[in-house]
C-alpha cells in the first residue's frame, strides 16, 4: 500500500483507495481500536500534577464502571463514523465525519487510561459493539447526507445528556475522571453543532426512541461487562 495515500489525511486516502486498501485501513484501525494500541493526538485534560483523590472501594467500583460506559461510547463512536464516512461520496461531509472519529479516538485514549489508574479494564464486548456501530453507521449514510448528518447530530445530543448524568453521580472528588468527562461533553457538543451548521436533519421521533434503547442496552451492559 502506497504511503503516498496517507499524505492528505484520511479523508484523502478514503478518497483515493481501492476498495480493498480501504477495507485493510478499516481492518487495521479497528484492531488498533479494539487491542488499545491507538494513540491520542492530545493529551489527557486529567491534571497530570494533582495528587490522585482518595476514593473507596464503592466510589471506585462506580468511578470504573462509569468510565468503561464512556470507553465504550468511544468505541461505538469511532466505528460509527468510521462506518458513515466509509459509504459517504460527499467529500465535505465525509471529512467532518473522519474529523470527528479522529477527536473520539483521543477520548478513547483518556477513558483507558482512566481505567487503568481505577485498576479496572475496558468492556469484554467491545468487539461486538464495534461491529454493530460499524455496520449501523453504514446503513445510515445510505440514507443520504442530510439524514447521515442528521444522525451524528442525535448521536452527539445523546451523548451530552449522557455525560451530563455521568458528571451528577462520579465522586465529587474524583477530580480526574471529572475533567475527562467535561472536556469530552465540549467535543461532542461540537461535533453536533459542526453536523447540524453542514445541513444535519432532525432525525423522526421512532428513530430517536430506538437510539436511545440501544444506547440503555449498552450502558447498562457495558457498566459491568
Amino acid at each position: 500500500m502506497s504511503t503516498a495515500l496517507f499524505q492528505s489525511g484520511p479523508a484523502s486516502f478514503l478518497r483515493r483507495a481501492s476498495p480493498l486498501d480501504a477495507l485493510l485501513a478499516e481492518a487495521d484501525r479497528a484492531l488498533r481500536v479494539l487491542s488499545g494500541s491507538a494513540s491520542a493526538g492530545r493529551p489527557s485534560p486529567a491534571t497530570a500534577d494533582e495528587a490522585p483523590a482518595t476514593l473507596s472501594a464503592q466510589e471506585k467500583r462506580h468511578a470504573a464502571g462509569l468510565m468503561r460506559v464512556n470507553h465504550v461510547g468511544e468505541v461505538c463512536a469511532q466505528a460509527l463514523y468510521r462506518g458513515q464516512a466509509a459509504a459517504c461520496r460527499e467529500p465535505g461531509p465525509r471529512a467532518l465525519l473522519l474529523d470527528a472519529a479522529s477527536e473520539e479516538v483521543d477520548h478513547l485514549v483518556w477513558c483507558s487510561q482512566r481505567l487503568a489508574e481505577l485498576g479496572s479494564r475496558p468492556s469484554l464486548l467491545n468487539p461486538i459493539w464495534y461491529a454493530g456501530s460499524f455496520t449501523l453507521g453504514v446503513l445510515a449514510s445510505y440514507a443520504g447526507v442530510p439524514r447521515n448528518l442528521g444522525f451524528m447530530a442525535e448521536t452527539e445530543r445523546q451523548v451530552e445528556a449522557h455525560l451530563d448524568g455521568h458528571l451528577r453521580t462520579l465522586p465529587a472528588h474524583d477530580a480526574r475522571s471529572r475533567q475527562i468527562v467535561q472536556k469530552m461533553k465540549e467535543d461532542e457538543a461540537q461535533h453536533r453543532a459542526s453536523a447540524e451548521a453542514a445541513g444535519g436533519v432532525p432525525l423522526p421521533g421512532p428513530v430517536k426512541a430506538a437510539m436511545r434503547a440501544m444506547s440503555k442496552v449498552m450502558t447498562s451492559t457495558a457498566y459491568w461487562i
